[in-house]
């Protein structure tokens, strides 16, 4: 099993930054990769980021030249996601998430809010 608890939400203007923090513990020997999720109400929720334990990584379109995934050099059981130059409709609940090799995303955080508004 795989614990992820994330933090570094809030309310932030349009134009503005915020870093979430994602840290696993557990069975993280397991993980093959990790991503940030986002959902709206009445939405699906959507893959932002991801990164892989060999550091190769993959974003959205939407977000691709403003958020950055990456990863504590040292623990490694830490990844983070820089967003930068947030818009309102980045406005969701962000999550946490990890999967093993040949699995699809199986563990997930609790989700921490993001508000981009003025």
């Amino acid at each position: 099993q795989v614990q992820l608890v994330e933090s570094g939400g809030g309310l932030v203007q349009p134009g503005g930054s915020l870093r979430l923090s994602c840290a696993a513990s557990g069975s993280i020997f397991s993980i093959y990769a990790m991503g940030w999720f986002r959902q709206v109400p009445g939405k699906q929720r959507e893959l932002v980021a991801a990164i892989t334990n060999g550091d190769t990584t993959a974003y959205a379109g939407s977000v691709k030249g403003r958020f950055t995934i990456s990863r504590d050099n040292a623990a490694k059981n830490t990844v983070y996601l820089q967003m930068n130059s947030l818009k309102s409709e980045d406005t969701a609940v962000y999550y946490c998430s990890a999967r093993r090799i040949r699995n699809d995303y199986e563990y997930w955080g609790q989700g921490t809010q993001v508000t981009v508004s003025s």
